[in-house]
């Protein structure tokens, strides 16, 4: 019988304490082996229960949760999943957790309806779950020169053709778990004059719009939250709301946005299915596609739909994915053309854009 994943609750809140514990204890293949009331207390248990995850709330007194996920993540690397309120306000903190190295988040239990506790008990379970089988690599120093953190030219690929010479190029992004800081790390190293980009990360509507906003602060393309209707232009990445499809449509010159409050597909809204299928439709051969990092299937069929109608498609390999689902099921589909530590994805998707419409072929190495 497999060992049943040990997890620590975190939280100042007794309530709190006591109704992640009923949740996680409810499922046979967790246990709560314990509970911390601060980050002292945590650090005290973390030693001597020695367990696979933590559930770690952002506001605690003493030290708050982001002060003690960066000394964790330098010193004991482990899986951690936030908790926390899903509020505009408190995106920067979330976001701010994943920079540091937390696997996801999840909303604090809020309400009295049966049904909604229901459903966010299936998502705390399922992400601890994830997050139990996650890769953690901890705080490592930055690889990019410059003291601001920005990506220099000296770390951005050569190249001998000028990007803007392929202006019906569009490039389709989709990522969830650990697509935050994977999408950042695409970002930061392509330049200005890259085709336009569009981009589905599972993620709160009430984040989506801060999570557009930093990336737009860290990268030499602009980046912002995609508008119903709006032109997608050369050198712009457009980033999905939370709760809402991202569709690509072919407009007069240039391709637009158009977004839907659709039912979700494969659990989410956005979803990456939806979008890769609309750019296999409005693009062609002209597309390419990437999954990244995520837990689930989203993006592998509609993926495959971009490789069949001539696109390139590529996905981050599985020694660099937090989480290898997204990923790995796009390969195992057939839908994956090549596979690519995280560090050479936007190097590759500087050549893909360099180069005419490619008739790739499956290829079994990593490039």
């Amino acid at each position: 019988m497999a060992r049943r994943i040990r997890v620590l609750v975190v939280d100042d809140s007794a309530v709190m304490r006591q109704l992640l514990t009923n949740i996680l204890n409810a499922d046979p293949d967790i246990e709560v082996v314990g509970t911390a009331t601060d980050a002292y207390m945590a650090r005290q248990k973390i030693k001597t229960l020695n367990p696979d995850v933590l559930t770690l709330d952002v506001e605690m007194p003493r030290m708050d949760g982001l002060v003690f996920l960066s000394n964790l993540m330098r010193l004991r690397p482990m899986p951690v999943v936030m908790c926390a309120s899903i509020t505009e306000g408190g995106a920067e903190l979330i976001l701010n957790a994943l920079d540091l190295g937390a696997v996801d988040f999840v909303a604090k239990p809020t309400g009295n309806s049966a049904l909604g506790i229901r459903d966010t008990a299936r998502e705390i379970v399922s992400k601890v779950k994830v997050a139990a089988a996650a890769q953690v690599r901890g705080i490592v120093a930055p690889s990019r020169n410059g003291a601001d953190g920005v990506v220099t030219n000296l770390d951005r690929p050569k190249r001998d053709v000028s990007l803007g010479s392929n202006i019906e190029r569009i490039i389709a992004i989709g990522a969830s778990t650990g697509g935050t800081e994977a999408i950042k790390e695409v970002l930061m190293r392509l330049p200005k004059d890259m085709p336009p980009i569009v981009i589905v990360q599972h993620i709160p509507k009430a984040f989506s719009g801060a999570f557009a906003a930093r990336m737009d602060a860290m990268s030499e393309i602009t980046v912002c939250e995609a508008d119903d209707g709006q032109p997608i232009l050369p050198g712009h990445a457009y980033i999905a709301p939370g709760d809402l499809h991202l569709h690509v449509v072919r407009g007069s010159p240039q391709f637009r946005c158009r977004l839907s409050d659709a039912d979700p597909v494969n659990r989410h809204r956005p979803s990456a299915d939806v979008l890769f299928r609309s750019v296999a439709q409005a693009a062609g051969r002209n597309g390419i596609g990437v999954i990244l990092t995520g837990m689930g299937r989203d993006g592998a069929v509609g993926l495959k739909e971009m490789s069949t109608a001539g696109a390139a498609t590529i996905a981050q390999d599985e020694a660099s994915s937090v989480v290898w689902g997204m990923p790995g099921a796009a390969w195992e589909c057939g839908a994956v053309q090549s596979l690519h530590p995280l560090s050479q994805v936007a190097e590759k998707l500087i050549a893909l854009a360099s180069a005419s419409p490619p008739l790739l072929h499956r290829d079994n190495q990593s490039a």
